[in-house]
């Protein structure tokens, strides 16, 4: 077997090398296109959720507000008022005190149990005055004796005088002794007046009636003068004892009335300008007004209670006053215009009640600009109102 050898020539390798070239870049072009194409599926892919969020997120945010959240903002008669609060103290009070030292031999009443005037709530052992209750009526008695004898002296020496058997100095001795039994006499019936006296004194008396709020004293118990027995309190008229600055003390006036809130409850009670102080306080230079309460079965001695006392009535342009809002530097209102939410930023105005509401006279406000009420909560501006509800007018809002 003959081994064949194959030349080729210059030529021939430069066309197969062309040849090579051409099925390389072939190759790498059909590489690039597989994967442009496959690039821009895959991107394609990707993007479609981005575009989709994009699109979302510029939608506007919107809100449906429920009814009753859109108010209209009304000129009304507002009733300017002071905020007040103090503990209400019983215009009549007395704390029934042992006047004659001794043991505490009946006590029956206890806290809560209702009082007449005059009426006994106590005793004191008795055993001692009595005695000395009798002791000085015997010294009385005595004294009067005395009296009789001087008196019977005096006359049988007057009648000496005037027959001229004794000198008239006898006679002056006799009337100087009558005058002295007389005046013992006097002395021993004052004595057994004040014995008289200790012995009531020993039976404690209700001074007025009321009920029982404090019983200091137990049954059986040894006191002394002035020890505080029981306290009572008159319920039927009360009074707050309200402190104001001067300034503020000067748009109050007798008479001007006050809307008061129990604490703990939702109870709303009147009350009445009685008195005002004349002078200020030391230190403080605050001033102190007196308003009175009739009777109401929540109210108690001893009660806090706050409010607001009305002073004068302005008619403005008003809103609920918590749809005043602070969260920002700069107090603002919610309105409602053109279907969407907006920021109005506001002046704070006079605070005022109406229809038992509170509420503030904004000038940036409008009559009848619709205004989120408290319950709409903070939405923020711009926001798309959907479906807004009838907007109720002020009053309706501020309805109890």
């Amino acid at each position: 077997m003959h081994n064949t050898q194959i030349s080729l020539s210059g030529d021939c390798l430069l066309q197969i090398n062309m040849l090579l070239s051409k099925k390389t870049s072939a190759v790498v072009l059909i590489l690039l296109l597989v994967a442009l194409t496959t690039g821009y599926k895959m991107g394609w892919l990707n993007k479609r959720p981005l575009e989709a969020s994009v699109a979302k997120s510029s939608l506007p945010a919107s809100i449906e507000l429920a009814d009753g959240d859109i108010v209209l903002a009304q000129k009304i008669n507002m009733v300017q008022g002071l905020p007040i609060s103090g503990t209400l103290k019983a215009v009549k009070s007395a704390m029934v005190k042992a006047r004659v030292a001794g043991e505490l031999v009946a006590l029956q009443v206890r806290e809560g149990d209702a009082i007449a005037a005059g009426q006994v709530i106590a005793r004191v052992d008795t055993t001692e005055y009595v005695a000395r209750q009798r002791q000085a009526a015997q010294q009385a008695e005595a004294a009067r004796a005395q009296v009789e004898v001087a008196q019977r002296q005096f006359d049988n020496n007057n009648a000496l005088v005037n027959q001229g058997f004794i000198s008239k100095t006898a006679l002056d001795a006799s009337i100087s002794n009558l005058n002295g039994a007389k005046a013992t006499y006097q002395a021993a019936l004052s004595a057994l007046e004040v014995a008289s006296k200790a012995v009531d004194d020993c039976a404690l008396k209700a001074p007025i009636s009321g009920y029982i709020s404090q019983r200091m004293a137990q049954l059986g118990e040894r006191v002394s003068i002035d020890a505080r027995i029981v306290e009572i309190v008159d319920l039927s008229l009360l009074e707050l004892e309200a402190t104001l600055t001067s300034s503020d003390a000067m748009n109050v006036k007798l008479g001007q009335t006050a809307k008061l809130l129990i604490e703990g409850s939702t109870q709303e009670v009147s009350a009445k300008v009685l008195r005002i102080n004349p002078s200020t306080q030391t230190g403080s230079r605050s001033v102190l007004v007196y308003l009175g309460l009739q009777a109401h079965p929540q109210l108690r001695h001893g009660v806090f209670v706050q409010g607001s006392l009305g002073t004068q009535s302005v008619q403005s342009v008003v809103v609920p006053l918590e749809s005043v809002r602070a969260d920002k530097t700069v107090p603002y209102v919610q309105t409602l215009q053109n279907g969407r939410v907006t920021h109005v930023k506001v002046e704070l105005g006079l605070k005022g009640e109406a229809d038992g509401k509170a509420v503030m006279a904004l000038k940036e406000i409008p009559e009848g600009t619709q205004v989120l009420a408290p319950s709409a909560g903070s939405v923020r501006d711009g926001t798309l109102v959907i479906q807004a509800p009838k907007p109720a007018t002020t009053n309706q809002a501020t309805k109890p």
